[in-house]
């Protein structure tokens, strides 16, 4: 089944596009309206009707949706198909508040499949690859959604989950695991594995697809070296599906959004003013094709820029960069906006691990900034006065990334807990 994949769908004229958009988000539109109570009353606080959408160009119109709403109409208030339509929920990862619970009819995983299929396919999967998936399964998106595109492609498909690094490695050896499937913090951590194992001669990837987190280039790099592969980054929410609504081709200039299925904006994250073109801001996604969860405007919080230069692998479809941070966990320390993103890139040029934690704090009434670092068996030593130049040496490095004081605390190798998961990167006790 190549239907949703095939190359002229992912190099279809802009017109084409267009065109696609115009159609799909009228009829959405029209769906939501008929079948969605909460978000029916948002249109109509805004004196909107389905007629007042004809194509893309209204599409600022509509009224926003945030994750608040998602919680608010938790868990029925947004579904757009009845129960018996529906034959499958996934939820965030998310560990405040209401969990999201997305809802998915057979036709959209079937579409969410061949979205990921197509970032296989863009990362040089082929039916005669051997694609390992350690995202989580289960409620997780990441599971489940490269497991059904590695299906669509005809690959082999090892379905590991997350964990078990022994049995993770075991396969990967014995089977002949090509792509491997998951968090950039977790492929770091095989990558160690394996390097202290001694089996780097025995492993045959080529390729990796990696997401659920943020990640720098410095990190891709440091992937690549590990595994002797190609990392690919996949982009993608629960709410609007999971990972496949953004992947990397070979170019690896930003991440092909799915716009036969999904309409991208950039907007101020403070006015809601959408934002022209090569402008950074909010990524906010329309989806047009599903039917069970349809969300009309969604803020991702994600900050990024669009882009529509032509790229060199032939595909025209939008391209995303990738999230420089978001606008929703960003962390103001003393009037001061950080990205965590910064804090690694940090690191990571100055020849440590990706592995490090960020904790903040408040004392007496002013924020506080700790990054806890592992040195590499290579620059660990127990001599206070090397440990206290080399930390020396990063405050004045994140000081002058970041334009404020950051404590830094050094630790032995194999200190901080290796994630499996989602990395837990952030302790910000001014919360607790």
């Amino acid at each position: 089944m190549e239907n949703y994949y095939q190359k002229e769908i992912e190099t279809a004229s802009r017109e084409q596009i267009s065109a696609w958009q115009n159609e799909r988000l009228v009829k959405q539109v029209q769906h939501v309206w008929d079948n969605v109570p909460y978000y029916r009353q948002k249109m109509e606080e805004k004196g909107l009707t389905p007629a007042d959408i004809q194509s893309v160009d209204d599409l600022k119109k509509l009224p926003f949706l945030t994750k608040d709403d998602l919680r608010e109409a938790y868990p029925y208030g947004l579904l757009g198909k009845p129960l018996s339509e529906c034959v499958r929920i996934q939820s965030t990862s998310g560990t405040t508040g209401k969990r999201v619970v997305a809802f998915y009819t057979q036709h959209d995983i079937d579409l969410w499949e061949d979205c990921c299929a197509r970032a296989i396919v863009a990362a040089g999967g082929t039916k005669e690859d051997v694609v390992h998936v350690a995202y989580g399964y289960g409620l997780f998106t990441g599971g489940p959604g490269l497991n059904g595109g590695s299906h669509k492609v005809g690959c082999l498909t090892l379905p590991l989950s997350s964990g078990n690094t022994d049995r993770q490695l075991q396969f990967m050896t014995d089977l002949g695991s090509t792509i491997l499937c998951c968090t950039p913090s977790y492929a770091a951590y095989l990558a160690e594995s394996i390097h202290e194992r001694g089996l780097r001669d025995q492993i045959k990837l080529k390729a990796g697809i990696f997401g659920a987190e943020a990640w720098s280039e410095n990190m891709r790099k440091e992937i690549e070296a590990g595994l002797g592969i190609k990392a690919y980054d996949i982009y993608g929410l629960t709410e609007t599906s999971g990972p496949g609504v953004a992947y990397e081709c070979s170019a690896q200039t930003g991440m092909h959004i799915n716009e036969d299925h999904f309409i991208a904006e950039i907007i101020d994250p403070d006015t809601g003013e959408v934002l022209p073109e090569g402008s950074k801001g909010e990524l906010v996604f329309t989806a047009i094709t599903k039917q069970a969860f349809p969300l009309l405007r969604y803020r991702t919080k994600d900050i990024c820029i669009l882009t529509r230069e032509p790229c060199s692998c032939g595909r025209t479809h939008v391209k995303m960069s990738k999230p420089m941070g978001r606008s929703d966990d960003m962390l103001i320390i003393k009037g001061v906006n950080v990205f965590p993103s910064q804090i690694e890139q940090v690191l990571l040029e100055q020849g440590y691990p990706a592995n490090y934690q960020i904790v903040v704090d408040r004392v007496n009434h002013s924020d506080t900034l700790e990054v806890m670092v592992e040195m590499t068996p290579e620059n660990f030593s127990d001599s206070l006065a090397k440990v206290t130049s080399m930390e020396k040496k990063l405050v004045d490095a994140l000081k002058s990334m970041l334009g404020i004081y950051a404590k830094v605390r050094l630790v032995a190798p194999k200190t901080i807990t290796r994630s499996e998961g989602k990395a837990v990167r952030i302790i910000d006790k001014r919360k607790i």
